[in-house]
């Protein structure tokens, strides 16, 4: 039918089924990438069948796997037993390589403590030194090879105003309680406080830091992290939250935990009730990769969420992990079905022995531009750059407002479409 001859309302269809096919065209090149790369789900049965090996050579249980204090105690931290329970393909397929690797993780742990649970073990590549979650979980060359980067790029030492205590921020604060985590991840932030042992912040400090809470009434909310916050037992979490909870100015309650990613065991029933007693309590995660986000994650979301949690994401941009839109755009979704918001998307900090993973600022702002508008608002977290020595979190956007006067602002949309309106 000519255009001409159209009624007004076959014009209409005839115009939203052309922009339907080219918005269609859009998504063709996500569709056809995202299929390669692999998901928790997608590799359940690797995952299982790893377990199952990891279980054998401890001599362990189903019952044991699913007790968190057997993962903790049974975090692998050194390269015979990594080497014994690893030893398979790779090593059959490419011995030289094989070795080296083993070699390499043992030379970095002389400088650099490492640990990883049982769990995130099974979710690892065996075979492929540069997997998502061997180059997150184990050491390599680069955390030796270069000098740049600082301790304490974050300025936490001269953000301290009392024990325990980060404040960078009028009304909210930080409170660290332990060094301790489920996996002591290759990118963190607090390197240095890894140490040798594991250290839980001691009762005398942890009530310092609290009184610091009660004698400033500006502070609305606090964050309890580490380490990893849920690192600690159950008797010590339920006091710091019950003695936050007593402040009638602390507003919001939040914990800092990877333990959904890296051990979702954590979430036991007894903690889910202790959570449960302090609301308004959010929790921010940080899955960083699509192959994390597991049936176990989900077990352990679906837990905090009974409890009235209220669940964020807080995603690191790592170079050889995540920094590809296609691999962010499929993690952000996959969170959300799992009720997991994402929040942030923090650039990578410039720590000692971590710089290698550090990404330029614009490849992060490539993937928002990717994302904004490509995909759901909710998938689309905060790029976050944080300033040095303390400064606190910078937002950075893609530019979108090319102009602005008294009359009109000049946008860019997020088809690359300028666009006027008025002011």
């Amino acid at each position: 039918m000519a255009l001409e001859k159209m009624s007004l309302q076959d014009l209409q269809r005839q115009l939203s089924l052309d922009r339907a096919d080219e918005l269609k065209q859009r998504i063709v090149p996500y569709l056809a990438e995202v299929k390669g790369i692999p998901t928790g789900k997608t590799l359940a049965l690797e995952y299982a069948e790893k377990r199952e090996r990891i279980l054998a050579y401890f001599g362990a249980t189903l019952q044991d796997w699913e007790n968190w204090r057997w993962q903790m105690r049974t975090r692998i931290s050194d390269v015979q037993t990594l080497d014994a329970i690893m030893d398979g393909p790779m090593m059959s397929s490419d011995p030289k390589a094989y070795s080296a690797w083993m070699e390499q993780i043992a030379k970095v742990g002389s400088t650099y403590r490492w640990a990883i649970s049982p769990y995130y073990l099974s979710l690892m590549d065996w075979t492929n030194p540069t997997d998502p979650i061997a180059v997150q979980g184990l050491p390599s060359l680069p955390e030796i090879d270069s000098d740049t980067g600082e301790e304490d790029p974050m300025g936490e030492a001269v953000t301290s105003p009392a024990p325990c205590i980060t404040r960078r921020y009028p009304d909210r604060l930080i409170i660290n309680v332990t060094n301790v985590c489920g996996m002591y991840c290759r990118h963190c932030q607090r390197r240095r406080n890894i140490g040798e042992v594991d250290v839980q912040n001691s009762r005398e400090d942890l009530a310092a830091a609290l009184e610091y809470v009660r004698a400033n009434p500006e502070i609305r909310d606090v964050l309890i992290t580490g380490g990893d916050a849920l690192m600690l037992s159950d008797q010590t979490l339920e006091w710091l939250l019950s003695e936050l909870h007593g402040m009638e100015h602390v507003e919001i309650k939040r914990l800092g935990t990877r333990a959904p990613v890296t051990l979702p065991q954590r979430v036991t029933p007894k903690l889910v009730k202790i959570l449960a007693k302090y609301p308004p309590l959010y929790i921010n995660t940080q899955f960083n990769h699509p192959k994390e986000v597991t049936a176990d994650a989900k077990k352990a979301v679906d837990r905090l969420i009974s409890a009235g949690v209220v669940m964020g994401n807080q995603a690191v941009l790592l170079k050889g992990v995540n920094a590809d839109p296609h691999i962010m755009k499929k993690l952000n979704q996959d969170l959300l079905k799992i009720r997991v918001r994402p929040y942030y998307l923090f650039h990578a900090k410039h720590v000692k022995g971590t710089t290698h993973f550090v990404p330029s600022i614009q490849e992060g702002l490539n993937i928002m531009r990717e994302l904004r508008g490509f995909t759901s608002g909710l998938a689309v977290p905060t790029y976050i750059v944080n300033a040095p020595n303390g400064g606190g979190k910078t937002p950075l956007l893609p530019q979108y407002l090319l102009s602005l006067d008294e009359e009109k602002a000049v946008l860019r949309t997020w088809e690359d479409k300028v666009v006027t309106i008025d002011n």
